[in-house]
């Protein structure tokens, strides 16, 4: 284990109250709950292997990041076991953050026999879900000219509609999860829905947080579901060119900011914290992870030259200190989007040059998750923060998988190899989508 010297921090506090995290669950490719997570992350086991539940998908060599545990069987029988009846009206990317947010409810040892529902609310985040193609192929052949292949959109409404399964439409809207969660928590207080694919996660953080300062609930569920693994959505990025081809070993193509990467790997999970008024959480007697200073975020799309990630990052983070009332120099390491492929790698190194200046830029530890869970949409966010909240919660950074060659493009301190001590449990976490929407949080970690 390495030793790193970082400051401790004074934060602000513009509000009589504080928002802490009381409970995480976490649904990730590494394992199901944080004690399977955190021994996978800190031993260095990839989450990334040649697929086996999704067979077809179009990624190179079908490798991906699948949460092999959760099953139609386990999803039944163990982790959504009281939502049974619900299953069939609920998608594999929504049955997996309804599970995460079962288990970080049971993480804070939330009693729902005791709170004030109409204070306990729920923001989540989602890709836009996606049917898979078997579930369209009778409505689509029905709209096709006879004896073609010619797909008729004007005979979709009477012809194609009829032949879909009955819950089809519940199964694959995006804020169908935390209809569920509200449902299965009886939370009657605030409710949102985010569909912000990768900056999802830190954006319903702050807003969770928000919602929470200005007296509007006591408790949130806050969480993010997604994945790429998707035929169609892992389709579309094979047309972009933007899948990690090398080396063949499956567990080392995720190698964010490498000089050697070659694209993202997708994959799927979910993450949910439960985030709660400090006094409340105290007055219970609930373990607190941490406290969320901050968050920020920004969208930067040029209509000639497309998403401007440097820029849509740099706001973010910049924003997220702000929020928090923090010099950069208090930050005790970074938990970077670090997607893999060499534009978005480039254009975050140069975003944290932006906001950390040149010196500190270089030297500020910065880890990278998905080189353990591959990408995984909205899913992403919290799954990364996560890793750095228990993380720190054991004294220490996560590092990065896969970092073997320093890319002069991307000048930064990465965490590599092992575990890297730290007195500083300070952590802002940034994601960025493929249009150039940008999330950055700060959380403190308890010591």
């Amino acid at each position: 284990m390495i030793d790193a010297n970082e400051q401790i921090i004074v934060t602000r506090s513009s509000s009589p109250r504080e928002v802490v995290i009381t409970g995480i669950g976490i649904v990730s490719p590494i394992g199901i709950g944080i004690s399977t997570f955190w021994e996978n992350l800190s031993q260095g086991r990839s989450g990334i292997a040649h697929g086996k539940l999704f067979p077809g998908f179009a990624a190179p060599d079908g490798v991906g990041g699948e949460v092999r545990e959760f099953t139609d069987e386990s999803a039944r029988k163990v982790y959504l076991k009281e939502q049974r009846k619900n299953l069939k009206a609920m998608c594999r990317e929504i049955q997996l953050g309804v599970a995460s947010a079962l288990l970080a409810l049971q993480n804070a040892n939330v009693n729902l026999e005791q709170i004030n529902h109409d204070r306990l609310g729920v923001e989540f985040g989602a890709n836009l879900m996606l049917s898979p193609p078997e579930v369209l192929l009778e409505g689509c052949s029905a709209c096709c000219e006879e004896g073609t292949d010619v797909f008729q959109k004007s005979r979709w409404g009477q012809m194609g509609l009829t032949k879909l399964e009955p819950l089809w439409l519940l199964r694959y809207l995006p804020n169908m999860p935390a209809c569920h969660i509200s449902i299965s928590a009886d939370a009657r207080g605030p409710s949102n829905s985010l569909t912000l694919d990768d900056a999802s996660g830190n954006t319903v953080v702050g807003e969770a947080m928000r919602i929470i300062l200005r007296g509007d609930a006591d408790l949130m569920i806050v969480g993010v579901t997604g994945t790429t693994l998707h035929p169609i959505k892992t389709l579309h990025l094979a047309l972009w060119d933007d899948l990690a081809r090398t080396p063949e070993a499956p567990e080392s193509r995720a190698r964010p900011f490498d000089l050697n990467r070659s694209g993202r790997v997708v994959a799927e999970g979910s993450c949910s914290f439960i985030l709660e008024d400090r006094a409340h959480a105290e007055q219970r007697g609930a373990k607190i992870w941490g406290r969320v200073l901050g968050t920020g975020s920004s969208c930067v799309m040029d209509p000639q030259k497309g998403a401007n990630y440097r820029l849509a990052m740099a706001n973010a983070m910049r924003a997220a200190l702000r929020d928090a009332g923090l010099r950069p120099d208090q930050i005790g390491h970074i938990n970077a989007h670090g997607l893999g492929t060499r534009d978005v790698d480039i254009a975050e190194s140069q975003a944290i040059l932006d906001v950390f200046g040149d010196d500190l830029g270089r030297r500020i530890p910065v880890t990278a998750m998905k080189s353990f869970l591959g990408n995984s949409g909205a899913g992403s966010g919290l799954l990364e923060l996560a890793g750095s909240i228990v993380g720190l919660a054991h004294g220490v950074i996560p590092y990065t998988l896969n970092y073997e060659t320093p890319d002069p493009a991307c000048p930064l301190n990465v965490v590599s190899k092992e575990l890297l001590a730290t007195s500083n449990r300070v952590v802002m976490s940034v994601n960025v989508t493929r249009v150039g929407q940008a999330a950055a949080a700060i959380v403190e970690v308890q010591s």
